[in-house]
């Protein structure tokens, strides 16, 4: 994989969660994924690491491209939820969330794929993986990829069909499975993310009490 191309395993080390969906705009996504009414500010991804390290301590010399008060103001600081950032990259929306789970929840996925498509990654920082996709509110596969044949899903062959990511990791060295399964299906659907996209800036809000 190209480890320039996220998600990977090696661009967040301390693991993240991406959520994709098919032709929807980041913030309409964003709206429809978190419960308050939160006000989306343009973060780049070495502001939110500083947001979520420093929080309610950070100065304004920590992040010098935006404004401390607003950031105070938004409930950005509030340390107790995701940060999360969305973008759009070739008719895929995306939420990035470093470090955490929120994304991976059932109830997130199928409230992102109303009328859509959905996929979502996991990687926690111990090496753990879960890989999920959704339809029109229905979950029709979740998996660990060290278990690809262990699906969860309603209807795990719609994935396997668009994929062919079973394959992939059956054929491949089994310490390989997330990637190997994420790499089939990143280029089968093309949902994937630049780096260098991720690492401007994005539209960004903070959900609180999801901790």
């Amino acid at each position: 994989m190209n480890h320039e191309v996220f998600p990977n395993s090696r661009l967040y080390d301390t693991g993240y969660c991406v959520l994709f969906v098919k032709d929807v705009e980041p913030d309409a996504l964003l709206s429809r994924i978190i419960e308050s009414n939160a006000t989306p500010l343009l973060i780049n991804r070495d502001e939110a690491e500083a947001i979520k390290a420093l929080g309610e301590e950070i100065e304004a010399e920590d992040v010098p491209g935006l404004d401390v008060e607003e950031l105070e103001t938004t409930g950005m600081l509030d340390n107790s939820g995701p940060l999360l950032r969305a973008g759009a990259y070739q008719g895929w929306s995306f939420v990035i969330e470093s470090e955490g789970s929120y994304l991976a929840g059932d109830a997130v996925l199928k409230l992102a794929s109303a009328g859509a498509i959905a996929y979502c990654a996991r990687l926690s920082a111990t090496g753990a993986s879960w890989i999920s996709y959704a339809e029109n509110s229905e979950i029709l596969s979740s998996f660990d990829p060290l278990f690809v044949d262990r699906d969860y899903g309603k209807q795990p062959e719609v994935l396997d069909r668009l994929t062919g990511h079973r394959a992939a990791v059956v054929s491949g060295d089994r310490a390989e499975a997330y990637e190997n399964a994420l790499r089939q299906i990143q280029e089968r659907l093309g949902c994937l993310i630049p780096a260098g996209v991720d690492t401007g800036r994005l539209s960004a809000v903070r959900v609180p009490g999801q901790y």
